[in-house]
């Protein structure tokens, strides 16, 4: 990945769509966006550059299948609804199986399968988390705050993710939930146990609470539990929590139990998510999973299985966390692709 990265940086790119007539600016977390925040302008900018490099775009013709021709030379014939074309070098660059009304509906995977690829098994990634067991969720839908996710695999702590969460009707959705559905799948797939907990407090762990609790009790003793807790997390969020453990909000500090108080430490750092699954392709914004990196040559994007053929973006297994990483993906491996292709023919 380093490699094919290097080749196309997000400077690069930014360098491009420039050219092309869609300035970018850089907003929170390194994301990028276009200056009139219309993502029509990009979509308009690219289809004139394809016209204007001469390229064609045969657009109502399903791509059936892709097999090698008959002929020597190595050459393909493009399978379509409406007939079929040649072809001396075909680029695999359909997507994996995210938002399949888009036309991403996995047929790129079965299509490299055919060709003698191997598959690493596709799960969602990027997709909104379902919740099972409580009605937290629905009480405080279009409620968003900043959280930290930890995914238990086996038993332990294998990633720590910061940012924000909005609870829905349905479970969570948000930033952080959106980068945990991948790694829950991943370890789904692999048969590990898994689980989700949240950490109201990103950062701190049960200590740092317990002490702060003992901290806001001597400096601010009439205060109520709830209050203090409001200014940790959304009042929603606080009542909601509080209810769930039994614990009185309008209590004072001065009055606060240890038992209570270490209760309410641990569920702030450590509070189980039931996570029963994601809501799947049709809303994830990646897919994790594709075609093993193993059988792509990393210099031209070309396949070590079957001469002429080159594959790109979400059909190889690899997929980045929410922010653009896989749309800078998709134009790195698109323009490794393009100067091999160059080369070849």
């Amino acid at each position: 990945m380093r490699r094919i990265l290097r080749a196309f940086p997000s400077s690069a790119a930014v360098a491009f769509f420039r050219e092309i007539g869609v300035s970018l600016h850089e907003e929170a977390g390194g994301k990028l966006f276009p200056d009139t925040n219309r993502s029509r302008d990009v979509l308009d900018a690219l289809l004139r550059e394809t016209g204007r490099v001469g390229a064609t775009i045969e657009s109502g013709r399903r791509v059936l299948d892709v097999v090698r021709a008959t002929s020597a030379n190595g050459e393909f014939i493009v399978t379509t609804a409406t007939g079929d074309l040649p072809a001396r070098a075909v680029v695999l660059a359909t997507g994996g199986q995210s938002l399949p009304k888009t036309g991403s509906d996995g047929a790129g995977f079965g299509i490299a399968r055919r060709l003698g690829h191997t598959i690493v098994e596709p799960t969602p990634a990027l997709a909104p988390l379902l919740l099972n067991g409580d009605d937290l969720p629905r009480e405080l839908s279009g409620v968003a705050q900043d959280v930290e996710l930890a995914i238990w695999i086996d038993g332990r702590i294998a990633v720590r993710l910061r940012g924000a969460i909005l609870w829905t009707h349905f479970g969570v959705s948000g930033p952080v939930a959106l980068d945990a559905s991948r790694h829950w799948h991943r370890a789904q797939i692999d048969s590990h146990r898994v689980a989700i907990t949240i950490n109201f407090r990103p950062g701190a762990r049960f200590d740092d609470v317990e002490a702060d609790w003992t901290r806001q009790a001597a400096e601010h003793p009439r205060a109520s539990v709830q209050t203090s807790l409001a200014t940790m997390m959304p009042a929603s969020a606080a009542a909601a929590l509080l209810h769930r453990l039994g614990i009185d909000g309008s209590e004072a500090l001065a009055h606060f139990s240890r038992d209570a108080r270490r209760r309410l430490s641990r569920a702030l750092v450590e509070w189980p998510l039931p996570v029963t699954g994601s809501r799947g392709y049709n809303f994830a914004e990646a897919t994790a999973g594709g075609v093993a990196l193993t059988e792509i040559d990393p210099s031209t994007m070309g396949s070590r299985i079957c001469s002429g053929l080159y594959l790109v973006g979400e059909m190889l297994d690899v997929d980045g966390r929410i922010g653009g990483f896989n749309f800078q993906w998709a134009w790195s491996t698109g323009y490794v692709a393009g100067r091999g292709i160059a080369a070849a023919i």
